[in-house]
C-alpha cells in the first residue's frame, strides 16, 4: 500500500530542522544498477547527510564489488531502487547486507521502492521512500542517530525540496563510467546531471507515473550548473541529462542549456524529450543544436497507433515522423526507444516496426536491445487500470517483479526470446547495428515462415553519437552484477 502520511511527514521535516549533535553516525548509500552513469541519486542525498554531520559512504555496485569494510559500522543502509533491474539485484543484495549489518536499519528509496513494499518488507526493509526522498532520508538518519526507533513506513512525497550541490567525492571516477563514442571514433568522458525529476505526463507503462502522478520538480539552474562544473573539472566533456522529460519545463530547460553553453561552449550533451513536446515546440530544437546537444532520446515505444493509444503516449506514428523531420532539419538526431513486444501487436506488427525503421533511415539510431524489449507490468502500473487488461495477466511474480503475460500467438513470445539473444550476443561481440538488425530481420521473417528480403543497398541512416553502455530499465541481472556482492 502506498500512502502519504502528512502528519508523520511534518514530524520528519521538523526533525531535519534541528539535527542533534551526537557521535558520528554512519550512513551507507548503495546503488545496485544504473549502468553507465555516476548516480545523482546517491550524490544528492550524500550532500544533504554530510551537511548535517553524518558520515556517509556511497557504493555503486555497477562499478565495483561490495566491500564489507566500507559498510562496517553503518547504522543506516539506504538502497536506491530507481530502475527495475536495480530492484531485482537488490532482492539478492539485501540478505547479504542484513548478514553484514544485522543491527542496521534498512531503507529503500526511488521509484521502485514504494511499489514493491511486500517483497522488500520480507527482505527486512523497514523504511520505503519514493519521490523527493532527501528530506525523509535525512530525518530518518537524524532519528536513528538520536537513538530513536522509527516505525516502518512507506511514504511518497513529491513536495518541492531545496536541492544542493551533489557530493560526488567518494563515487568512482567519471572515467570508469560510460564513454561517448562519436561517429568519427572520438571518445569523450561523460558526466550525468539532472535538471528535473518526475513528469507531468501519465503514460500508462512508465514507472515514474505511479510515484509522481503527473508532477515534476525542477533542480534550480544554479545547482545544475554547479554540478556540471564539478564534473567538467573531473574530466567530463559530455553531459547526459537524466530528466524523464527535459521539456516538461521548457523555460527552465532553456535557461539551463544557455547557462551551460555560456560557461562551457565545448561541452556537449544529450537529453530525453517526449515526441509531443518536439512537435509542439519545434523552436527549441535549433537552440538545443546551437548549445551542443548531440542527440535526443525519445520514447516512441511503437509505430502502431493502436499500441500507442493503449499506452496513452500522447502521440501518433505521424507525430513521430513529424518530430523526426523537425529534429533532422535542426541538425539534432533522434534516438528512439521502443517497447516492441506487447499483448496488442503480433508478428506482422513487429515486422512493420522493422520495415518502418528501414523506411525512416533509423537502423543506426536504435540500439538493437531496443528491438527486444517486452512490456513490463509492475505493481502500481496504470496499465492495470485498462478495462480487461488484468484478464491477460498471471499472478504477480516476485522473481521478475511484474505481472507476467503471454501473447495470444505463442510465436510472438518465441520471437521475443530469439531477438533478445540476437541483440545481446551481437552487442557483446561488437557487431555494428546494421549487422545485428539484419539478423533480427531474418528472424522476424522466419517466424512468419517467410524468406527475408536482402538488405543490400538499404538506407540504415547515418551513425549517431551514443554511449558505449546502452542501458535500459528491464534487463535481466547478469551473473557479473549478482557476483558483485
Amino acid at each position: 500500500m502506498m500512502y502519504m502520511d502528512r502528519a508523520t511527514d511534518q514530524t520528519l521535516q521538523d526533525g531535519t530542522r534541528s539535527p542533534t549533535a551526537a557521535a558520528p553516525f554512519r550512513v551507507v548509500l548503495v546503488n545496485p544498477y544504473e549502468l553507465g552513469r555516476q548516480p545523482f541519486a546517491l550524490a544528492e542525498p550524500a550532500a544533504w547527510l554530510r551537511r548535517a554531520g553524518f558520515e556517509v559512504a556511497c557504493i555503486d555496485l555497477s562499478r565495483g564489488r561490495l566491500d564489507p569494510e566500507r559498510v562496517a559500522g553503518a547504522g543506516l543502509v539506504a538502497v536506491f531502487l530507481g530502475m527495475h533491474t536495480a530492484t531485482r539485484i537488490a532482492v539478492e543484495l539485501l540478505p547479504r547486507l542484513r548478514q553484514l549489518l544485522p543491527a542496521a536499519h534498512l531503507c529503500a528509496y526511488g521509484l521502485y521502492a514504494p511499489l514493491n513494499e511486500a517483497l522488500l518488507r520480507d527482505l527486512g526493509v523497514a523504511s520505503l521512500f519514493g519521490g523527493e526522498s532527501e528530506p525523509d532520508l535525512l530525518a530518518l538518519a537524524t532519528q536513528l542517530r538520536a537513538g530513536g526507533h522509527p516505525p516502518a513506513v512507506n511514504r511518497i512525497s513529491t513536495a518541492a525540496i531545496d536541492f544542493v550541490r551533489p557530493d560526488r567525492s567518494d563515487l568512482p571516477p567519471l572515467a570508469s563510467y560510460a564513454k561517448l563514442r562519436l561517429a568519427d571514433g572520438e571518445e569523450r568522458t561523460c558526466g550525468f546531471v539532472e535538471a528535473s525529476r518526475g513528469c507531468k505526463h501519465l503514460c500508462r507503462h512508465c514507472p515514474v507515473v505511479p510515484v509522481y502522478r503527473g508532477r515534476f520538480r525542477i533542480v534550480p539552474p544554479a545547482v545544475v550548473l554547479d554540478d556540471a562544473r564539478q564534473q567538467v573539472a573531473a574530466g567530463a566533456r559530455h553531459l547526459s541529462f537524466g530528466d524523464p522529460d527535459f521539456l516538461n519545463g521548457p523555460t527552465h530547460a532553456r535557461r539551463v542549456v544557455e547557462a551551460l553553453h555560456a560557461e562551457f561552449p565545448d561541452i556537449s550533451y544529450d537529453c530525453t524529450i517526449k515526441v509531443e513536446h518536439l512537435v509542439k515546440r519545434p523552436e527549441v530544437l535549433p537552440l538545443l543544436a546551437a548549445t551542443g546537444c548531440l542527440w535526443i532520446t525519445t520514447a516512441v515505444e511503437s509505430l502502431d497507433d493502436t499500441v500507442l493509444a493503449q499506452l496513452d503516449k500522447g502521440h501518433s506514428r505521424a507525430d513521430f515522423v513529424c518530430a523526426l523531420g523537425l529534429a533532422r532539419a535542426a541538425g539534432v538526431p533522434l534516438a528512439p526507444t521502443f517497447v516492441p513486444f506487447t499483448p496488442w501487436n503480433g508478428l506482422e506488427g513487429y515486422l512493420g516496426l522493422l520495415q518502418g525503421l528501414l523506411e525512416l533511415g533509423l537502423v543506426n539510431s536504435v540500439p538493437p536491445v531496443q528491438l527486444s524489449i517486452r512490456l513490463l507490468v509492475p505493481d502500481g502500473s496504470l496499465l492495470l487500470e485498462l478495462d480487461g487488461f488484468r484478464d491477460r495477466l498471471g499472478p504477480f511474480d516476485r522473481a521478475t517483479l511484474g505481472y507476467p503475460w503471454r501473447h495470444g500467438d505463442p510465436r510472438v513470445d518465441t520471437l521475443q526470446k530469439a531477438v533478445s539473444t540476437i541483440a545481446s550476443g551481437g552487442e557483446a561481440a561488437g557487431l555494428a547495428r546494421p549487422a545485428i538488425f539484419a539478423r533480427i530481420w531474418a528472424a522476424a521473417h522466419a517466424a512468419l515462415g517467410r524468406t527475408a528480403p536482402a538488405l543490400d543497398g538499404a538506407d540504415f541512416g547515418p551513425p549517431i553519437p551514443a554511449l558505449d553502455e546502452p542501458w535500459y530499465c528491464c534487463a535481466e541481472p547478469t551473473e557479473q552484477q549478482l557476483a558483485s556482492f
